[in-house]
């Protein structure tokens, strides 16, 4: 950089120089019209010969990073060999109002000029929108050859690409792997999963990020999912409903009693209904009682309070009924026919180890994993599947689920009343934007942050996977780049 430095003196030092030309001399248009030949005709689409008949035959080029080229047969081998043969097309561009231009005369006779400003250097891959490279500072020394205008001198310096391997460039977030990563380590995010469908059909299940530290995420990871467990849960419950063997409204005593509640005569009054709509009155979990014991706080069907004990309590009459588990249930009518193999209510034999994401804190350390312990399936929480495999049951989701359409729009149907422009249907919210209903759930768990969007009328549905306390950080931008204008009206309703 030192020599550089010494270079631009010796060129101001050497050179009888003149103020800087008004930009709208037509020395200075000249000039900027060679700049534009050599640049964007000759650099940008590799026109050599743009090169030929612009750079000067006792051409020299000072580059700070690069070093010397000492004459023009170089140069051009250079951008032969180098430039025109990189796995990615380069552009330049010339940073607005940089451009300065210094005439050179001897004894008053133009015989040359000093050209100097800042450029830019981006990066255009094949599926990839373009992004920064660098940024630098140039001078070139412009000097008449017979009337014509030749680049004699080209100095390119001060560049800041060591800097920008630090930047992030936001455009390429969800799309190139090295710029998501760099995003996920400055927001402590150690694995981010996403799942895109578009026009009903699998767009992308992309894993970006780390299992735990120094071991990469594959795209089948699998992860915790928490309360996302609740969809399943509805779905597997919904089409007992529909197939017969089930009531929405049949008061869950017949099959189940807690002993906490066997007196409370609100008892005969939960419902299926009531539990999937989160108004059963129940609080979230009954440890959250001064005496650990499960009680109503209401009356069901009157209020709305999320409750992962109301799914308990589901669970427990329908597996009393049906005398199988909830998983053996969700297994033979969700998991086997759409074939989410890799979904598991609860850690056992057919877990691959290696592709689960450990449970992170919001600094990003590790959590003691409670997830591998679970011998038995929860209704509530706890399922462990891959994005693909998530992503396929929210197709089924979209399409019907083949669902009777009555009960199908039972579902969607407002419930319980949540705030403005949002609601509880069947296991399901709903946020309501303008002209569709979105149906969602999300996830929080220790050390697992998860959610999930579903438009039926434009056949789009998103999955976030995060396996830590602060994965939430990712959904808005997420959701703004699949999601665009609705997504930002989901935004809106869930942040308001």
């Amino acid at each position: 950089m030192k020599k550089i430095i010494i270079s631009i003196a010796l060129f101001f030092t050497f050179f009888n120089l003149y103020a800087q030309v008004d930009k709208s001399s037509e020395l200075f248009k000249t000039l900027k019209t060679k700049d534009s030949l050599l640049f964007n005709v000759g650099f940008n689409t590799c026109d050599i010969s743009q090169f030929e008949n612009l750079v000067s035959d006792n051409f020299e080029f000072y580059h700070d990073k690069a070093g010397m080229t000492l004459s023009k047969s170089a140069f051009i081998a250079s951008i032969k060999d180098g430039l025109c043969k990189l796995s990615y097309k380069p552009r330049r561009e010339l940073v607005e109002n940089t451009l300065q231009v210094y005439p050179l005369k001897k004894n008053g006779i133009l015989y040359g000029a000093i050209q100097m400003g800042t450029h830019r250097f981006y990066a255009i891959e094949k599926d990839k929108p373009e992004y920064l490279t660098d940024v630098a500072k140039f001078t070139a020394v412009w000097l008449l050859e017979n009337g014509n205008w030749k680049v004699s001198r080209e100095l390119s310096y001060d560049h800041e690409g060591d800097k920008t391997k630090d930047t992030i460039n936001e455009n390429l977030l969800f799309s190139d792997k090295e710029e998501t990563e760099k995003w996920l380590a400055k927001k402590k995010i150690p694995a981010l999963g996403i799942g895109y469908i578009k026009d009903g059909k699998m767009e992308e299940a992309k894993v970006y990020g780390e299992l735990e530290k120094g071991r990469p995420a594959p795209n089948n990871a699998i992860f915790s999912i928490a309360s996302l467990t609740k969809p399943v849960t509805a779905m597997t419950v919904l089409k007992l409903v529909d197939a017969g063997k089930w009531n929405l409204d049949e008061p869950l005593y017949k099959y189940w009693i807690d002993p906490d509640v066997a007196n409370d005569p609100l008892l005969k009054k939960l419902t299926t209904r009531f539990v999937l709509g989160h108004s059963s009155g129940f609080p979230n979990w009954r440890r959250e009682n001064a005496n650990n014991k499960l009680s109503f706080q209401f009356e069901p069907g009157t209020e709305y309070h999320y409750s992962g004990e109301g799914f308990e309590y589901l669970r427990k009459a329908i597996e009393s009924k049906f005398h199988k588990t909830l998983d053996q249930l969700a297994s033979e009518l969700i998991f086997k026919p759409l074939q989410m193999n890799d979904t598991k209510f609860f850690w056992g034999s057919g877990i691959n180890e290696t592709r689960f994401a450990k449970p992170h804190d919001k600094d990003g350390k590790l959590y003691n994993d409670a997830t591998i312990s679970n011998t038995s399936a929860s209704s509530a929480f706890g399922v462990l599947t891959t994005v693909e495999d998530y992503s396929k049951f929210l197709i089924y989701v979209m399409n019907g689920a083949g669902l009777k359409k009555e009960l199908y729009n039972e579902m969607v149907a407002n419930q319980t009343q949540i705030k403005a422009h949002q609601h509880y249907g069947l296991g399901w919210m709903v946020d309501e934007i303008d002209g569709e209903n979105v149906i969602t759930h999300g996830g929080v768990g220790p050390g697992t942050q998860t959610i999930v969007f579903i438009l039926p009328k434009s056949k789009s549905a998103l999955v976030i996977f995060t396996n830590c306390g602060n994965g939430g950080d990712a959904y808005i931008p997420v959701i703004q780049k699949y999601l665009g204008k609705e997504g930002q009206e989901i935004i809106d309703v869930e942040t308001k």
